[in-house]
This record gives structure tokens, sequence and C-alpha cells, in this order.
């Protein structure tokens, strides 16, 4: 048990711990950048995702009697998922569709999205209670904080909806023309 307590033995926990952190962080990363079509990202990120995959789990597999060092192991693992997404998140790479549906601010909520230089489909539709107004619109992703403060403020009583999209063509993104 005197082993467990060393420097050396806490030292390489922590270490074990923050690379496997990283390193999934990283694979997290990947996985986004994958799902988006970015493949020099993701061939980096999994080149050097690898690398420290196979040095971490080296030291483990050393010493397997070390609880230490698998509980740091999965600990890493687990804390990487999450901070990957975090970061994933605030990279906010990629575009969503948004689709926002107004019983009776419809064309009030098209009207300030594209007043603050939104393309906006507006389309007349009939809910279950009655006819609405969906406001269809695609967004880079770092956008969407943007759209639902508009459209809160212009209806809050607003039903939206969000999913990831990949543009096919050219299109209107604000001040950013895409062109695929």
């Amino acid at each position: 048990m005197a082993d467990l307590l060393t420097w050396q033995v806490f030292g390489t926990t922590l270490l074990i711990f923050f690379v496997r952190v990283l390193s999934i962080s990283m694979d997290t990363l990947r996985f986004m950048f994958t799902m988006r079509g970015k493949r020099t990202i993701a061939w980096f990120l999994g080149f050097f995702e690898s690398v420290l995959f196979v040095l971490t789990v080296g030291v483990v597999l050393n010493d397997m009697t070390n609880f230490l060092y698998i509980i740091a192991y999965a600990a890493g693992y687990a804390t990487g998922n999450v901070i990957g997404m975090y970061i994933e998140r605030k990279l906010a790479v990629g575009y969503s569709h948004i689709s926002v549906i107004s019983k009776t601010r419809g064309s009030e909520v098209s009207h300030a999205l594209r007043e603050n230089d939104f393309a906006v489909t507006e389309i007349p539709a009939q809910g279950m209670e009655g006819p609405v107004c969906i406001s269809d619109l695609s967004v880079r992703r770092k956008d969407i904080a943007d759209v639902e403060k508009i459209v809160k403020e212009t209806d809050p009583e607003a039903f939206i909806t969000i999913e990831e999209v990949t543009p096919l063509r050219a299109g209107y993104w604000g001040r950013q023309n895409v062109k695929r």
C-alpha cells in the first residue's frame, strides 16, 4: 500500500488523467469534425489522439496492480467526453436548420429575423388549434443563440426546433455566403 502513495505514483496518476482528458476531448472533436466533413482537421486530431491513447494505455497496462492508474484512466475518459462536448459547442462549427412556429406573430418573427440579416422563408400552415406561421431558416451554428433571442423577444410563445444540416449548394448565410 505504501507503494501507491509515492510522489511518482501520484504524479503518474495525474498525468494519466490529464492526458486521457486531452485525448478523449480530441476524439470527441474528431468525431464531430468527421460528421461535418472536415477531413484534414479530423485526420490530425485522430493521429494525435491515437498517439496519446497508445502512450497512456501502455502506462496503465504496465502496472495493472495500481488501481489509481485505472481510476485515473476511466475518470479522464469520462471527463474528456464532457470537455470535448463543451469545446465543440463553443466552436459551433457547421450549420443548423431552424423552424419557428408562431400562432399569432409569425410575420413579426420573420420580419425581425430579416432585420437582423437572416434569410427566412415564411410559410402559412394549419396547426392543431388553427392557423400558424412557420418561419423556416438555416443558420451558422454560432448564430443559433441570436436567432433564439430575436424569436423570444418577438414571440415568447413561439415553438422552436433545431436540427443539424449540411449545405449542398451556395446559400445566403447572413454576412457570410457559403459556396459548396
